[in-house]
């Protein structure tokens, strides 16, 4: 990719330069994030043909979210959820709370189900990076994700089925398995735009 769009990054680098602000150009960047500046923009004009930098799709915000049905009987397990979400994200989560009740399930309204992270900047691209470079290759028989769970707005939602995929959490230590909603809110207009953001970001579809 680096190769093919040379003399577009070059042309570029300046208005990039302007645009992501000099001081955060400057100093240290994430890894992903530094990624997207140099090959991705560069990559994403040649293949819409966009006129401006500024047009190019970007990552807004991460949102991770882990949903505790079983909260309600035991509330103890959101404890160690929470935490858990927190060393994964580098972020204190907030409890979400039942919006209605369910008498079939004992559920009142205000209880609490589970919590979630919203990450943006710096965290938000360490996060991506950690999910596509070590979470995602540790899935048993890993043959990339489903490229087709796209919100028709260029958002892209990732279910994971254990936390122990995240180095950050320690298999001995784990007293409770779940999984997390990961939702990767974009700036696309399309789904393609979207995915093939996501795709030149290094995501692993595998459809």
């Amino acid at each position: 990719m680096q190769g093919d769009h040379r003399l577009v990054n070059v042309e570029l680098e300046e208005k990039v330069y302007n645009i992501m602000g000099k001081e955060e150009i400057k100093k240290s960047m994430p890894r992903l994030k530094e990624k997207y500046q140099k090959e991705v923009i560069p990559a994403l004009i040649q293949e819409f043909s966009y006129k401006n930098p500024v047009q190019a799709p970007q990552v807004k915000k991460i949102v991770i979210n882990a949903g505790i049905g079983e909260a309600v009987q035991n509330v103890k397990l959101l404890d160690g959820v929470v935490e858990e979400l927190k060393q994964i994200s580098g972020q204190q989560p907030i409890i979400t709370k039942a919006k209605k009740s369910i008498a079939t399930f004992k559920l009142r309204e205000g209880m609490p189900v589970g919590c979630k992270v919203t990450l943006r900047g710096d965290r938000m691209y360490e996060f991506l990076d950690r999910l596509i470079s070590i979470a995602l290759p540790r899935i048993r028989d890993f043959r990339g994700i489903n490229g087709n769970s796209f919100d028709g707005k260029g958002n892209y939602t990732l279910g994971l089925k254990e936390q122990i995929l995240f180095p950050e959490i320690k298999y001995e230590s784990v007293t409770f398995m779940h999984g997390f909603d990961i939702t990767i809110i974009t700036s696309a207009n399309t789904d393609k735009e979207g995915k093939t953001l996501l795709k030149f970001m290094g995501m692993p579809f595998r459809n």
